[in-house]
C-alpha cells in the first residue's frame, strides 16, 4: 500500500525535528553535511522517531541545495549529501515512508536570491533526490507563496510521486503577503500538491486556531507540523520547552480540524511524536468539519489624508526644490532650527533628513521632522536606512512616522557601520532598499510584513536613491527600473559635478515616468573637493573644478564664492533638464543652499517673464 492509499484510511504520524536533536548534542554546523561525515548520528535520530511511532520520516536534506550549502563552501558536495541522506533514511525506516525533503529559501528578503536562482537550485536537488527513489517529496517551510507555487510546478511536472507542501505563517491565519491560509493551501492543491499544510514558526495553539478557517479539501490531504513552543534564549542558545501531554492533547485537536498527517518541527523530539502517535492511535480521520469564517479586521481608510501633493507629483508638473539638512550630532537643536527657518524662506518644497548619515549617530530624524512640522510648518522627507533596524524596528519606525504624520520617505540601504563613529557596530540589513520600498507600499495597503492587517492604510510616498556616479550608468538605471517595480514613486540622486554627466543622466532616464531629483552639493574648500574626489566612491571632480577650488586658497570668502559659482553652473544645466532639484547642505552651511535655492527661483522667474512676453 502506498502513502496516498494509507491516508485514505488513517491518520499518519510524521517525525519531528532533526536539527533540534543535533543541536542538543552540541552540533552547531551544517546539519546536512553530517549525512556524509556522521551518518550514524543521522541514522540514530531517524530510528528514534520511527520507534516513537512515526509513519513518515524525512531525509536530512532541508538545506541540501546549492544555495544553502554554498554558505558553508559545500556546494560541490550537493550530490553526495542528498544521495547519502536518502540511503540513510531508507536504512533506518523499518517500513516508514521516506520523503525527500527540500526547504524554502526566501524569507522576508525576497531579493536575496532571484526566482531563477532558486528554481535552478531546486531542480538540481530535486533530480538528485528522485534518483534515489524516495516514497514521496516534502517541500517545507515556504514563507513566500510565489516561491512555493513555482517550485511545486517544477516538482509536479517531473514526478508522479506524492508531494506534500507545507507553508509557514508569520502570523496566525495568514502568509506574509497577506494571503489567508485557506486560500494559500487551496492554490497549492490546485497546482497538484497531494498534501497541503503548515509547518514551523508557530506552536500547536496558533496552528489549531489557524486550521479552524481551513476546509477539508476533497483533492488534497491536510498536514501540520508545529513547533514545540516559542523559543527562549538561555546562555546564548535557543531553548524550546513544551511538555509531551500538551502535544498529546493538541494531536486530538489537529485530527478534529481534519489533519491526516501530524508531525513536529523546531523543538520537537521523539517524546512529542510518541505522545501524538498514542493520542490518535485507532482514531479514524475526520472528513467533515464546520469551518470558522474569518472576520477580517476592519481596514479604515486613510485617516491622515494628504493636504499637499506628493513630491513626485510636484516634480512631474513644475520646478520642485528639496534641501538636505542633516540632523545635529549634538543635542543643541537651535542652530538646526535656525538653518531650517532660513531655508523655508527661500520657498523650498521640503527638507530631507538623513538617517545617521555616514553611520554617525545624530538626533532622530523622526523627532526632527515632527518638530519642524510643529514649530516651522516645514515638510520633511525622512530617510530610512536598512542598516540600523531589523524588520521589527523598521515596521515600528514606519508606524511611528505615520502616527506623526510624516508621510514622505526615502528608502536607502545606508552606509556600512564600519565607516562611522562605531566601526565595530553591527549593520543589520535584514532588508534591502528594494524590500523596504515594497514594505512601505504594503503598509499603504494596510498590511504589515507578517501579513496581518495594520488597522488602517498608510499614505506614504516613497523615494528611491539613485547613484549616477558609476562606471556603467545604464546598469544604475536598471536598478531604478527595478525599484519602480517595487513601488518607488520618484528618485533622489547623489551629487553630480559634471555638466556632461547631467546630460548623460537625462538621456538615460528620460523614458522613466517617475521624476528624478538631481543632487547638487556646493563645495566648501579645496580640501573638501579633494576628499570628495579621492575618497567618495564613484565621484570624480574635473581637474578644472579642483584647480578653481585650489586657487581660492584659505580665503573663506573666495572658497564660498567659487563653490557657489561651480554649483550655479551645474544648476544652469540641471534646471534645463530636470524639474526636481535636490540641494545637499554641507556641514549645516544653510547659507550656501539658501543662496542656490534663491538662484533657482530667480532663473525660473526670468524664464517665466520671457515666456509671457
Amino acid at each position: 500500500m502506498g502513502l496516498l492509499q494509507d491516508l485514505k484510511e488513517r491518520i499518519l504520524i510524521g517525525d519531528g525535528a532533526m536539527g533540534t536533536l543535533l543541536y542538543s548534542y552540541g552540533i552547531d554546523r551544517c546539519f546536512e553535511e553530517l549525512n556524509v561525515s556522521k551518518p550514524e548520528e543521522i541514522k540514530r535520530i531517524h530510528k528514534a522517531y520511527v520507534e516513537a511511532g512515526a509513519d513518515i520520516i524525512q531525509t536530512n536534506t532541508y538545506g541540501a541545495n546549492f544555495i544553502k550549502l554554498s554558505r558553508y563552501g559545500l556546494e560541490d558536495e550537493t550530490k553526495k549529501i542528498n544521495q547519502e541522506a536518502v540511503r540513510i533514511a531508507r536504512a533506518s525506516s523499518d517500513g516508514a515512508y521516506v520523503l525527500g525533503t527540500m526547504g524554502g529559501i526566501r524569507t522576508f528578503n525576497k531579493n536575496a536570491y532571484s526566482l531563477e536562482e532558486i528554481k535552478r537550485s531546486f531542480r538540481e536537488q530535486l533530480y538528485l533526490l528522485l534518483h534515489e527513489e524516495p516514497d514521496g517529496l516534502l517541500l517545507e517551510t515556504y514563507y513566500d507563496l510565489e516561491e512555493a507555487r513555482e517550485v511545486l510546478k517544477i516538482a509536479r511536472k517531473e514526478t508522479e510521486l506524492p508531494i506534500m507542501l507545507n507553508v509557514s505563517m508569520h502570523e496566525q491565519g495568514v502568509l506574509q503577503d497577506g494571503t489567508p491560509l485557506w486560500e494559500a493551501l487551496r492554490s497549492i492543491a490546485d497546482l497538484g500538491a497531494d498534501i497541503a499544510g503548515i509547518n514551523c514558526r508557530l506552536g500547536p495553539y496558533h496552528m489549531i486556531e489557524a486550521l479552524t478557517e481551513v476546509p477539508i479539501f476533497r483533492d488534497a490531504y491536510l498536514s501540520v507540523y508545529p513547533n514545540s513552543s516559542l523559543p527562549s534564549l538561555e546562555e546564548g542558545r535557543l531553548v524550546y520547552d513544551t511538555d509531551d501531554a500538551y502535544f498529546r492533547e493538541s494531536a486530538v485537536q489537529f485530527r478534529t480540524q481534519g489533519a491526516r498527517i501530524i508531525g513536529g518541527c523546531c523543538g520537537t523530539t521523539p517524546n512529542h511524536i510518541r505522545a501524538m502517535a498514542e493520542a490518535v492511535r485507532g482514531l479514524s480521520p475526520v472528513t467533515e468539519k464546520e469551518v470558522k469564517i474569518r472576520r477580517e479586521e476592519e481596514v479604515i481608510s486613510v485617516s491622515n489624508e494628504r493636504t499637499e501633493p506628493g513630491l513626485n507629483e510636484i516634480a512631474a508638473q513644475k520646478r520642485s526644490i528639496i534641501v538636505e539638512l542633516d540632523p545635529p550630532k549634538k543635542l543643541n537643536f537651535d542652530k538646526f532650527l535656525q538653518a531650517a527657518a532660513e531655508l523655508k524662506e527661500t520657498g523650498i518644497e521640503a527638507l530631507t533628513l538623513a538617517d545617521n548619515s555616514l553611520a554617525t549617530p545624530r538626533i532622530s530624524n523622526a523627532a526632527c521632522g515632527s518638530l519642524l512640522k510643529e514649530r516651522l510648518d516645514i515638510r520633511s522627507l525622512v530617510h530610512i536606512t536598512c542598516r540600523d533596524r531589523n524588520i521589527i524596528g523598521l515596521q515600528s519606525h514606519l508606524m511611528g512616522l505615520d502616527t506623526l504624520g510624516l508621510t514622505d520617505i526615502l528608502a536607502i540601504t545606508g552606509d556600512p557601520s564600519k565607516i562611522g563613529d562605531f566601526p565595530g557596530a553591527t549593520s543589520v540589513y535584514d532588508l534591502t532598499s528594494f524590500d523596504l520600498i515594497r514594505l512601505i507600499k504594503q503598509f499603504n495597503e494596510g498590511i504589515s510584513l507578517s501579513g496581518k492587517p495594520l488597522g488602517k492604510k498608510t499614505n506614504f510616498s516613497v523615494a528611491g536613491a539613485f547613484n549616477p556616479n558609476v562606471r556603467h550608468l545604464d546598469k544604475a538605471v536598471k536598478r531604478l527600473e527595478k525599484k519602480i517595480e517595487c513601488g518607488a514613486d520618484y528618485f533622489v540622486s547623489q551629487p553630480v559635478y559634471s555638466e556632461q554627466q547631467l546630460i548623460d543622466i537625462h538621456h538615460e532616464t528620460k523614458h522613466l515616468k517617475t521624476p528624478v531629483y538631481i543632487g547638487i552639493m556646493p563645495l566648501t574648500s579645496s580640501r573638501n573637493a579633494e576628499f570628495i574626489h579621492h575618497e567618495i566612491p564613484g565621484i570624480k571632480l574635473s581637474d578644472s573644478i579642483r584647480e578653481k577650488m585650489a586657487l581660492a586658497g584659505e580665503d573663506k570668502r573666495k572658497q564660498k564664492a567659487e563653490g557657489l559659482a561651480i554649483a550655479k553652473s551645474l544648476l544652469d544645466t540641471a534646471c534645463e533638464l530636470f524639474n526636481g532639484i535636490y540641494l545637499i547642505t554641507p556641514f549645516l552651511r544653510s547659507d550656501l543652499t539658501s543662496e542656490l535655492a534663491a538662484y533657482i527661483k530667480q532663473k525660473d522667474e526670468k524664464r517665466a517673464d520671457v515666456y509671457l512676453h
